[in-house]
């Protein structure tokens, strides 16, 4: 068992303590599904959110997942580079897995699916 990060991405369509907390939720749900991933084996989950973000930590939703409280989590926001996706929020989450890196599966939903479409592609394929 090694030390792996699953990187995940998603929008929100306006700046809302209930967008943010809602989709950061749905988020984690489908990366811990995809890769079957146990809060007993996380090292810490690392989430960032763009400047346009700024109703409520995404964290929140995070901890109120069953099992969840007690990882360690940290918001941070993302370098405003011009021209990137607006309204995005991004979790890295690092956990213990056998999974090899070729075998993680990667969560790119809404809006974010335009950041890794090579990642999105390959998980489509595996999924079916």
């Amino acid at each position: 068992m090694g030390m792996r990060g699953i990187r995940g991405a998603t929008t929100v369509e306006e700046d809302s303590s209930q967008e943010i907390l809602t989709h950061t939720k749905g988020l984690m749900e489908e990366i811990i599904k995809q890769n079957c991933v146990d809060p007993e084996d996380v090292a810490a989950v690392f989430i960032t959110v763009t400047h346009d973000l700024q109703a409520d930590f995404p964290a929140k939703a995070v901890r109120s997942l069953p099992g969840w409280d007690l990882v360690p989590l940290m918001c941070s926001n993302e370098i405003p580079v011009s021209g990137s996706l607006d309204k995005c929020i991004r979790v890295m989450i690092l956990t213990n897995t056998a999974m090899k890196q070729n075998e993680v599966k990667h969560v790119f939903l809404r809006g974010a699916m335009r950041l890794r479409p090579d990642l999105v592609r390959s998980n489509e394929l595996t999924a079916n």
